[in-house]
């Protein structure tokens, strides 16, 4: 068996690439790698906290390698982190990285670059299928996820903060991917096949926050966008507090 570390958001689409990455007898999930803003203590983009995090690693019963990224890093910065930690691990015999990646392209040829100056090779489960098939089968599985973050530019404040089932699905916006593959929202999974056991939590506070553009005029931070917009909309986060 090859030897993987599993990239985990912690959201719907890492959850069901992990169940389907499991079946697969030719890997040996090792480690969950997460990345984690150093300063709140909080899943990047997700903003879902640590503890939460902990309790899922716990549940599904794979040990948890957490990042410690700074706010808003550079690309050479981040990058540096993700070397180190790779190289860490492929020292205790990892070969291969899996992703729950859809269908952006530049982000996947993105990965595999990377991955290949390290002799690594990038494994995708759910890539390019589709994803109003995705969320189908997520829920019929049986798995349960919270909408934890939306982007304002897609979607309003009504949607952070619920369960997605089929009135979800059937209230997003016709322009909005039913899967939040190009970042109109994020999730938190507490239930489902991959688990032991449920992650319990409250809700607690909804906020809205917005982030600043880059003082120059060419930015390196590794949430660089070639959309001048992208700075002009904020994003509504459900803050879940562990029971």
């Amino acid at each position: 068996m090859n030897k993987a570390l599993f990239n985990w958001s912690s959201g719907k689409d890492s959850a069901l690439a992990l169940y389907k990455i499991l079946q697969n007898p030719d890997f040996s999930i090792e480690y969950l790698l997460t990345s984690v803003n150093q300063q709140f203590q909080r899943i990047s983009m997700h903003g879902v906290r640590v503890e939460l995090l902990e309790q899922q690693a716990k549940s599904i019963g794979i040990p948890l390698e957490i990042m410690q990224i700074p706010e808003m890093p550079t690309m050479e910065v981040y990058e540096n982190v993700m070397q180190e930690r790779l190289e860490k691990l492929k020292k205790e015999g990892i070969t291969h990285s899996v992703f729950g990646d859809i269908f952006l392209e530049d982000l996947r040829q993105y990965r595999e670059d990377k991955l290949v100056t390290m002799g690594l090779e990038g494994v995708f489960p759910i890539w390019k299928v589709p994803t109003k098939d995705l969320i189908q089968e997520f829920i019929s599985l049986g798995f349960k996820t919270i909408v934890v973050c939306v982007n304002e530019r897609f979607l309003d404040k009504s949607f952070v903060g619920r369960i997605i089932d089929q009135q979800f699905i059937d209230d997003l916006p016709d322009a909005v991917d039913v899967c939040g593959e190009n970042g109109e929202f994020h999730t938190f999974t507490f239930d489902g096949p991959i688990f032991k056991k449920p992650i319990d939590f409250e809700i607690g506070e909804i906020v809205y926050r917005k982030y600043e553009k880059p003082k120059q005029e060419t930015s390196n931070t590794a949430c660089d966008t070639n959309d001048t917009s992208a700075f002009d909309f904020g994003f509504w986060y459900c803050d879940l507090i562990p029971k």
